[in-house]
């Protein structure tokens, strides 16, 4: 029985063993493929790494020239996204040495670069060979030498120029250096405040812009005012002229006279305080005053040379012979507000039409002349 079960896991096993050697050689080749375009490929051979961040994704299949470029087709691992706008590069890590293609930038999110795409040349880059370096420096020095900018020495005298200019300038350049890193720092400090002016200023400017024909008028207004002043100019320097000289009188004037002109404005200190202080009788007095000289003005008499006045002393004796209670209450209001006096005299003297408090009086009989009692006569 042992036997039997011996000889049927046997197979089992390498049949195991053959699904995952199978499996694993085909997942060994199984990938997504890109190709890309370059201008040149120097150093990139079959086998050259694909490479992502530095890290080994992959390999290059093919280098083919096709006319003006050369096509690189390439897999990498079929578990790795790329964006849709990646792009290839070519990296020389060293002058000498192999290369390898550099795929950018790495996936974060959002449209996947599909399987079997490719990258035309502007979507791919290449060193800078050295060769096109020496070439470059060549190029320049053939540009500034005898025949190119220095033909007439006009380069050797730039910089014998220069020599002479930043000859013991050193400590000058160096400094100057310094505060522009300075004047970098303090413009980093300050980016906020300056981004914020700026802006600012994009509102002021679009503002004159929003009101252009406003703009316009002013400034149409400003030239003829100059133009104005400046057909003036003859007089407006006079003007200046004697102004320059009267304000040097004035000012010999208040030398000559500060300590009376000190004392005068003291003066007018003191004078100030008391109007100040008697500012409300000031008020009566101006309130009150146009109509006392106006009354003043209609008493003169001319011809005479005398001040005319009417008293009108036949309506106060008559008051007083009718009913002098309220002749007296008229003077005693101003007194007391109260009416207690005016009722005391009301009750003391009699009322109009009788002689005495409660006592009947005939029409005839209308004057009295003790006022009830009040002042004494002879009869």
């Amino acid at each position: 029985m042992a036997s039997i079960l011996k000889r049927a896991l046997v197979p089992a096993v390498l049949v195991i063993l053959l699904v995952a050697a199978a499996l694993t050689m085909f997942r060994g080749e199984d990938g997504k493929t890109l190709t890309a375009h370059f201008p040149r490929a120097i150093s990139i051979y079959e086998g050259s790494d694909v490479r992502v961040l530095g890290v080994p994704v992959g390999k290059v299949d093919t280098v083919t020239p096709s006319g003006t470029d050369v096509v690189v087709t390439m897999t990498y691992d079929a578990d790795l996204k790329l964006p849709a706008d990646a792009k290839a590069v070519i990296i020389a890590p060293s002058i000498v040495g192999d290369r390898f293609v550099q795929l950018t930038p790495v996936y974060t999110g959002g449209a996947e670069l599909a399987d079997g795409a490719t990258l035309e040349e502007d979507r791919t880059a290449v060193p800078l060979e050295l060769d096109q370096i020496y070439s470059s420096l060549d190029d320049l020095t053939v540009a500034l030498g005898p025949t190119g900018a220095n033909r007439n020495g006009a380069f050797s005298d730039l910089l014998e120029t220069t020599a002479e200019n930043f000859g013991g300038q050193g400590a000058k350049f160096h400094q100057t250096i310094k505060d522009f890193g300075k004047l970098s720092q303090t413009l980093d400090d300050n980016k906020d405040e300056l981004f914020g002016s700026a802006q600012e200023l994009e509102g002021f400017i679009g503002t004159l812009a929003r009101n252009d024909k406003t703009v316009r008028r002013f400034n149409q207004s400003l030239s003829e005012v100059s133009t104005m002043l400046s057909g003036e100019r003859q007089e407006l320097s006079a003007s200046l002229t004697h102004l320059a000289t009267a304000l040097g009188q004035v000012s010999d004037f208040v030398k000559e006279n500060r300590e009376v002109l000190g004392r005068n404005i003291s003066g007018l200190n003191r004078v100030s305080k008391v109007l100040v202080k008697r500012r409300s009788e000031l008020d009566h007095i101006l309130d009150s005053a146009p109509l006392a000289l106006n009354n003043l003005a209609l008493t003169y008499n001319p011809q005479a040379g005398t001040l005319d006045t009417n008293a009108n002393m036949g309506e106060v004796i008559n008051q007083v012979e009718t009913d002098p209670s309220t002749f007296l209450c008229g003077f005693l209001s101003q007194a007391d507000t109260s009416g207690a006096l005016c009722d005391l005299v009301q009750q003391a003297l009699p009322r109009p039409g009788t002689g005495a408090p409660g006592a009947p009086r005939s029409s005839v009989d209308l004057f009295d002349p003790t006022l009830a009692g009040l002042v004494g006569v002879d009869r």
